[in-house]
């Protein structure tokens, strides 16, 4: 809360968000400042999601960054006067900082200072709402602060004694050295519990691979409409209110993977999961924290890679989506490329598909028809045709195929039912006996 007095009242006001000031350093002075606009417009769009109010920027041009400041000690002057001026109450640089040079850049500022990294971290840590979520984040942030405990309290690591002493190490030396067992011994636990998560999520995707529904993942840069989609196959597909997914135009507006089961009619259904956004320099620890939670996308049988079509920048989220399932390795899964938002680019034709690419409205019906029919035409190009004749006191099996099976024809003969089906290789090939002469096996021995 935050006191506003006058002469006669003392007013109690909401608690005002941080007022920060943005800064960055773009390297290589003949470079296009185009890219760099785009970096802090998207990091604006970061502190917004972290609930931070921008009120001023600053952006310096160098062949190389300052090792010891980042920025020149000139602009860092001028970066401090803009804080006081604008009262602002931190700031956030587009890059990572050193442990040097964080320590250096509060000393010299007077406000606290945080860099990119760990912006998203903080981002990561307010969206996380199951508890697997919560220990990849609180893991991702362990791992980014160990390395820069060293030299993060240079007050502490004096030493202590006199000289040549065994007992010279000081009381600050052994802080951080406690600081840093009681980091790795967190990071240890939170590694155990993940790793029990993670068996539970293995048991859970072993049941849906034995009932050998297809996987499909959609995947994309943050806030590209990836929840949109999900949202608008549950709701024609999937009818239920508690079924949907957080659908906000925020970066990172959810963070944990929800599966959903898309029941299209025909039983061809399948499986979609809604994974965490990916964002330009997405953090290492990131990855490799929220890994468990990814391997929905690695195990997946076709992946929808969602573009935002009406950002300029586009192309670029593309190589960073592209770099992202690389090291996931995931980069040899077939894959969907859905330009969404086409109604929002100037001139451009939709629904529409163009090989592998689909330009698209998601909050359209015609948009999601084509999407959903590029999907069934792509998991479901292996099933093949057969026409059975299967004896009446084996109806566990015509039940079966009414329940996993495209039926083309059903007819009643005195033999038993007839069925023409579309299935999979393997359940023709579990079910041959029963198929007639036309359906591609000899019909002899097919009665029971």
């Amino acid at each position: 809360m935050q006191e506003v007095r006058n002469s006669n009242t003392v007013e109690i006001t909401e608690e005002r968000a941080e007022r920060v000031v943005l800064a960055a350093v773009e390297e290589g002075i003949t470079e296009s400042t185009g890219d760099m606009s785009h970096r802090m417009d998207e990091l604006e769009s970061l502190a917004k999601a972290c609930y931070m109010e921008p009120v001023g920027m600053v952006i310096q041009r160098l062949e190389t960054v300052n090792k010891g400041l980042y920025m020149g000690a000139g602009k860092v002057q001028e970066l401090k006067e803009l804080c006081v001026r604008l009262e602002a109450d931190l700031v956030v640089f587009n890059n990572s900082l050193t442990p040097s040079q964080l320590r250096n850049l509060q000393d010299l500022l007077d406000v606290p200072v945080m860099d990119r990294t760990t912006l998203i971290l903080e981002i990561f840590e307010s969206r996380a709402r199951t508890r697997e979520a919560r220990l990849q984040v609180e893991t991702a942030k362990l791992q980014y602060l160990l390395p820069r405990l060293v030299g993060m309290h240079e007050a502490l690591t004096r030493q202590g004694g006199t000289s040549g002493s065994m007992s010279s190490r000081g009381a600050g030396e052994k802080k951080l050295e406690l600081d840093r067992r009681k980091i790795e011994h967190r990071i240890a636990e939170l590694q155990r519990e993940l790793k029990e998560i993670t068996k539970e999520r293995e048991v859970q995707r072993s049941r849906r691979n034995k009932g050998r529904l297809p996987l499909v993942s959609l995947v994309g840069y943050t806030n590209a409409g990836k929840s949109t989609i999900m949202n608008a196959m549950v709701d024609r597909y999937a009818a239920g209110e508690e079924k949907r997914v957080l659908e906000k135009d925020m970066l990172f507006a959810t963070l944990d993977t929800s599966v959903r089961r898309i029941n299209t009619g025909d039983n061809r259904d399948f499986l979609l999961s809604d994974t965490v956004g990916f964002i330009h320099d997405l953090p290492h620890s990131l990855v490799k924290a929220f890994r468990s939670t990814l391997e929905e996308i690695e195990n997946a049988d076709l992946l929808i890679q969602v573009v935002d079509y009406s950002d300029p920048f586009y192309e670029e989220q593309m190589k960073t989506t592209a770099q992202t399932l690389s090291e996931l390795s995931a980069g040899h899964i077939p894959m969907l490329t859905v330009y969404n938002k086409a109604d929002r680019r100037e001139g451009a034709s939709y629904p529409r598909t163009v090989g592998d690419k689909l330009f698209v409205s998601a909050k359209e019906e015609a948009s999601l028809d084509l999407l959903v029919g590029e999907i069934l035409e792509k998991i479901y190009a292996d099933q093949v045709e057969g026409e059975f004749l299967i004896p009446f006191q084996r109806g566990d099996i015509v039940s079966y195929f009414m329940e996993n099976a495209v039926i083309l024809k059903r007819e009643y003969k005195e033999e038993g039912t007839l069925l023409l089906v579309k299935c999979h290789p393997a359940d023709r090939e579990k079910y041959r006996s029963y198929l007639t002469e036309t359906g591609g096996n000899d019909a002899e021995g097919k009665i029971e």
